[in-house]
């Protein structure tokens, strides 16, 4: 319990030397805790001599004494090892800071004790960190540089996009709030027209700086937002459902054959029924992509409804039936 409290301590010192000032709320959030226990931490360390004040109000909040740094600096041995885990050198290279981001690494491990400089290098010489998805090549992205620079200083850009739907080519200026890699590729959150919207920086065809900053707002939160929009774009994606009966063969392939939401449901939906198979309720994109999903799982499937996802089923299995009756004649 002590060490849990001193590594508390520790962070809220640290906290500080890193913001100007922060509320008790936003170091309660930080640190997992209660506000009451913030108020207590922070009486704990003022009584110990830290030069730590309290301000009212609704620009208030606790900072520390302009000048003042802790010297609890040392690092634990898993600290030291965890830094080596923290980046990724494709990242880096990508945003233009590969070299920045190397010299980083040596300076931080020239700075380590002996011990636990060995024990980083050690990780990083037996864990390498690959952001790419399998069977993928990496989008060329000219333009995620001036991307990345109009995100930084909050400058407003107009950019040339190719998109899915018609016209394919647009034109958009746009406020850049952030950019994800999800899955090796790179996406630009921006807000356009009082709406947030996401593109995927490879179909970006040409863009331009342009000299108008905008307001980011203090509220924003680039990882909520990403995993709202995750959310609401499965919801969209999968607008319809499927009844199947799968073998016991079946249930056993489904991970290795369909994505995780899919799994998730045949599971959760499942239902034994008096010849072994199991009946599963799934989500479908749509009747055409459902087909190209159950196929692979072959006669361990069976469709139920709806009626017309069954009969698109039969009749793919009906023609690959004859392709292969129609070569056994020949």
């Amino acid at each position: 319990m002590f060490d849990m409290r001193a590594s508390r301590l520790v962070s809220i010192l640290l906290l500080l030397q890193s913001r100007e000032r922060m509320t008790a709320h936003d170091l309660a959030a930080h640190l997992g805790v209660s506000e009451r226990t913030v108020y207590r931490d922070v009486e704990a360390l003022s009584a110990a001599g830290v030069p730590i004040y309290g301000e009212a109000g609704r620009e208030g909040g606790y900072r520390l004494v302009d000048g003042y740094r802790t010297r609890l600096t040392g690092l634990t041995t898993a600290e030291a090892e965890s830094l080596f885990l923290t980046g990724l050198p494709s990242v880096a290279t990508d945003l233009g800071l590969g070299r920045a981001a190397a010299e980083a690494r040596l300076k931080l491990t020239a700075a380590l004790p002996a011990g636990l400089s060995e024990r980083a290098v050690r990780w990083q010489d037996r864990f390498h960190l690959d952001a790419l998805g399998w069977y993928q090549e990496a989008d060329p992205i000219p333009h995620l540089m001036a991307v990345a620079a109009a995100v930084w200083r909050q400058h407003r850009v107009r950019l040339r996009y190719l998109r899915w739907e018609r016209p394919h080519e647009v034109t958009r200026t746009v406020d850049p709030h952030g950019l994800v890699l999800k899955g090796g590729q790179w996406y630009l959150v921006a807000r356009r027209a009082d709406a947030f919207r996401v593109y995927r920086v490879s179909r970006i065809l040409d863009l331009r700086l342009l000299d108008e900053g905008f307001d980011r707002g203090a509220s924003f939160d680039l990882a909520a937002y990403w995993r709202a929009h995750l959310d609401a774009f499965d919801a969209r994606r999968h607008g319809g459902h499927a009844v199947l009966r799968l073998s016991p063969t079946a249930m056993e392939q489904l991970p290795y054959l369909a994505e995780p939401a899919v799994v998730h449901a045949a599971h959760a939906s499942a239902r034994a029924e008096p010849d072994g198979w199991i009946r599963v309720t799934i989500p479908v994109e749509s009747e055409g992509q459902a087909v190209r999903d159950i196929l692979p799982l072959g006669p361990d499937a069976e469709v139920l409804s709806p009626a017309t996802l069954r009969a698109r089923v039969a009749d793919a299995v009906t023609a690959m039936a004859r392709h292969y009756a129609s070569h056994r004649k020949h």
